[in-house]
């Protein structure tokens, strides 16, 4: 199925509005959000950049770039880290071999995907993430990125849709490495002991009343603890302070 020509147009238009906005970022953030709000054209309320160094097999961050953004369901990010799907996913392993965007049912159907690496989308989908595809993307330092687009309904992608979502991918890419070029390190921020050892278990998997009883305190004090440490690493969920304290080396798995 085609686009029709007035859709074609429209979405030509949004494209350029995008990049006039994206000349205008200031910061990573900024452009996640701009870059959230073209996918919404195009059916997409999910996206999400992740960023590896060449030689490594899942989502431990690259320090010089932000590691992770995405706005998946909260719940999808915590039992993502919990299961380690990051170390099965076949996103990572597909997008290894490929230059361009690709569909997630391609790599659902094809035979050499393997039960266990099936599960991480059927999961997916119980969270409302049940189609999508993804972009590698390729850094002449070694970096290795990868950006994806999510629905909520099983439909495949059409061909130029996916054209506009990969040119918008590769001008957010370039923009962010040409932020962390400018920038240089960002500081750690300073976390409590406590609010160390509540992240820590958290990057294990560990549900907040499981955290309160291997530390010997109450539910309440632990959620207390993870907030502050949300506040202080700038995220919006527990997962994402977990997989930013990585970063930083605030805490080690």
């Amino acid at each position: 199925m085609h686009l029709p020509k007035a859709a074609r147009e429209a979405f030509t238009v949004e494209f350029g509005r995008f990049l006039d906005q994206t000349d205008g970022a200031a910061q990573s953030e900024q452009l996640f959000e701009l870059l959230s709000a073209f996918a919404l054209n195009f059916d997409c309320p999910w996206t999400a950049y992740g960023l590896l160094a060449s030689d490594q097999k899942f989502f431990e961050p690259v320090r010089r770039y932000p590691a992770v953004m995405l706005n998946y369901p909260d719940a999808w990010q915590e039992r993502y880290i919990e299961m380690g799907y990051d170390k099965i996913d076949p996103i990572i392993k597909t997008s290894r071999k490929r230059a361009g965007a690709f569909r997630w049912s391609e790599v659902y159907n094809d035979t050499s995907t393997t039960e266990d690496e099936r599960r991480v989308f059927d999961e997916a989908a119980t969270f409302g993430i049940r189609s999508g595809i993804s972009i590698p993307l390729h850094g002449p330092d070694g970096s290795f990125a990868i950006m994806s687009f999510a629905q909520s309904w099983d439909r495949e992608f059409q061909t130029r849709t996916m054209t506009y979502l990969q040119l918008a991918a590769f001008h957010f890419h370039v923009r962010v490495a040409n932020f962390a070029s400018l920038s240089g390190s960002e500081e750690p921020p300073h976390l409590s002991s406590r609010e160390k050892e509540c992240i820590l278990w958290t990057a294990r998997g560990k549900s907040s009343w499981e955290i309160g009883k291997i530390l010997g305190i109450s539910v309440n004090t632990v959620n207390f603890h993870l907030k502050k440490a949300k506040q202080k690493l700038d995220t919006s969920s527990r997962a994402l302070a977990a997989i930013k304290a990585i970063k930083f080396g605030i805490i080690e798995l």
